[in-house]
């Protein structure tokens, strides 16, 4: 049973979240990277949330105690009202600039090309774009903008803030804990694929070398 669940969108630290996280809880914590794992099942199974098809989330998500990025936290809204005690997580960079700069130096490659995935993860992203972004064309950049200003407007409308937990990349172990009544670990908290490291596990490379944009 989730015990948290993200409503940041991807390149907001997720990946930082998640193995925190599992630190916290002694449990998995969902991801994009666990969707590669589960080809012949999660990509369907979100593309059906997508298109507002009734969805067994305990079957989804059986074994996970939280879950970040997309897909899952596309449907922050209906695990939210499934999993009633769940902690919601709105993880943010510090603003729209890094936040684009980000996702064109990584995951808009894998977007673009989807050299690594199955037809139904291919139809999954465009779903969740299309719902997430309002349609956005991503060679918009003012048109991406205003439809992350309004996703995260709609977190917080949706939310009651006793339940919401906003999340700026870099805040550590402390917005977690207090969240969840737990104590701050001993060990560092942790800081994964950034983007050079992204580019040099993916070779997805821009012209300029590695973390250039």
């Amino acid at each position: 049973m989730l015990r948290v669940i993200g409503a940041g969108l991807p390149r907001t630290g997720t990946m930082t979240l998640k193995h925190a996280l599992e630190t916290l809880l002694g449990a998995p914590c969902h991801h994009m990277s666990e969707v590669f794992q589960h080809l012949d099942t999660h990509p369907a199974g979100f593309l059906a949330a997508a298109r507002g098809e009734a969805v067994d989330w305990d079957g989804l998500l059986g074994g996970y105690a939280a879950a970040v990025d997309w897909p899952a936290s596309a449907f922050y809204a209906e695990l939210a009202e499934r999993y009633p005690d769940a902690v919601v997580l709105l993880s943010r960079r510090d603003s729209f600039a890094a936040w684009w700069k980000s996702c064109n130096d990584t995951i808009f490659t894998g977007m673009d090309t989807g050299e690594f995935a199955s037809p139904e993860w291919r139809a999954m992203i465009d779903a969740i774009w299309e719902q997430t972004f309002d349609g956005a064309d991503r060679g918009d950049p003012a048109a991406v903008e205003a439809a992350y200003d309004r996703y995260h407007e709609r977190v917080r409308a949706a939310v009651p803030p006793e339940r919401l937990v906003e999340f700026r990349t870099g805040a550590g172990w402390g917005p977690l804990c207090d969240a969840l009544g737990l104590p701050v670990p001993s060990e560092p908290f942790p800081h994964l694929n950034s983007t050079k490291e992204w580019q040099e596990r993916t070779g997805d490379v821009p012209p300029g070398g590695i973390g250039a944009a």
